[in-house]
């Protein structure tokens, strides 16, 4: 199984994979309209891949089978403050 993967113009580290590249046939228009212009960042295999960097991969697997299309958030930021306040260490 391969995938395109493409990062959003309007949102910071948020990228959207699908099956065939620049086909967004299955991806819905709000979402295409939120994420901006897609600039394609790489192709990827998926056969054989234990894990992928930012993703699940069996998520990323199963989404693509189903709906056609991955979308991928951002990480979320954490607070320094609070780990400082906590005692913790980075």
């Amino acid at each position: 199984m391969r995938c395109v993967i493409y990062r959003s113009s309007k949102r910071d580290q948020t990228y959207l994979y699908v099956e065939k590249k620049d086909d967004f046939s299955r991806v819905p228009e709000d979402l295409m309209k939120s994420f901006g212009t897609p600039q394609f960042a790489m192709m990827l295999s998926l056969d054989g891949r234990q894990k992928l960097a930012s993703a699940d991969i069996d998520k990323v697997k199963e989404a693509l089978k189903q709906d056609g299309f991955y979308l991928q958030f951002p990480p979320p930021v954490e607070n320094l403050l609070n780990l400082h306040l906590g005692g913790e260490r980075l």
